[in-house]
């Protein structure tokens, strides 16, 4: 791993950002334009990071903005699901950058299709692969790598950090660069099959989508959907590939501890993302950050959404 975490992951500093406390109590559509509006009062320098980050995507596929305003904060809930005690400042300012980005979404299965999901460790998924675990190491993987509507930025915004808590990353360029050009050529070939995450099923038969590249589009810009719990080849020369990549994965990749008032944002076609075990104490005062998904634009998803939230269901046949 490299150690030094943040020499190639720029960072904005948010510092000075005023975020007036919303009179709504509900995640609304409401929320999602003042979100809009708030985007005019975003600090210059965190909204050139923003523009910067979309145009022109960094080698690292990850931005982190600092001194997001938190506020004063209640105990950690001991589910996302638990009702907090708190205004929608944190959800606004998460928001705000999200439509910046693009339009915020939820899935139905990620807590219950959210736009803004409170993300802190659980006693019953603690050694699971699922971002409510805490004893796990949280495998590297594309956001939802199996899902015809995945998310193009993945946001986290931290309220409460842990210090053994690495949220890790590897960027596909810095992956590419590692490989040999025989291994490369491989992922450029449809010869890989994503299976689905369990919590997309309901219960239902897991499922291999149809066989695909691990990279599209060219070696000087390339898009990497992969999942090292989920993602198979269909031959052994293509496993042996996925062997390599996972392996080029722990040399290359980086890591940052978030701490309260870290944004990170994740372009999810450049890096894959996952994070290091830590001890969860559940006693109001673990880890805790709030999520977001974002897409570019809500037409393609628009015969499997409502609202904001997509609603694909898989396992079906």
């Amino acid at each position: 791993m490299n150690t030094d975490t943040l020499v190639a992951l720029p960072v904005a500093d948010a510092s000075g950002w005023s975020i007036a406390s919303p009179t709504l109590d509900e995640l609304t559509e409401e929320l999602v334009h003042a979100a809009a509006r708030g985007g005019r009062n975003l600090p210059v320098e965190v909204d050139d990071a923003l523009l910067r980050f979309t145009v022109a995507p960094p080698r690292s596929g990850a931005l982190l903005i600092r001194s997001v305003p938190i506020g004063e904060l209640p105990d950690t809930p001991p589910t996302p699901e638990t009702t907090v005690d708190k205004d929608l400042s944190t959800e606004l300012a998460l928001l705000t950058v999200a439509r910046r980005l693009g339009q915020p979404v939820g899935y139905v299965p990620e807590h219950g299709g959210r736009i803004v999901q409170n993300i802190v460790p659980t006693h019953t998924d603690a050694d699971s692969q699922m971002s409510t675990s805490s004893r796990s190491n949280l495998m590297f993987h594309t956001e939802t790598a199996f899902h015809p509507h995945r998310p193009r930025y993945l946001l986290l915004l931290c309220l409460r950090g842990d210090p053994s808590a690495h949220t890790t990353l590897a960027s596909v360029h810095d992956i590419i660069d590692h490989l040999p050009d025989d291994v490369v050529d491989v992922m450029f070939q449809p010869r890989f099959r994503t299976a689905v995450d369990a919590s997309f099923l309901a219960g239902r038969p897991n499922e291999l989508g149809p066989a695909r590249p691990l990279v599209t589009g060219t070696r000087s810009e390339p898009t990497f959907v992969f999942d090292a719990d989920l993602t198979v080849g269909i031959d052994a020369a293509a496993d042996d590939v996925l062997v390599a990549v996972r392996s080029a994965i722990t040399d290359v990749e980086t890591s940052v501890v978030l701490e309260p008032g870290d944004l990170l944002v994740v372009d999810n076609n450049v890096a894959v993302h996952g994070r290091s075990p830590f001890s969860a104490r559940f006693d109001g005062t673990d880890r805790w950050l709030q999520r977001t998904f974002v897409v570019t634009d809500l037409a393609p998803s628009a015969a499997d959404r409502t609202g904001r939230v997509i609603t694909t269901e898989f396992g079906l046949r």
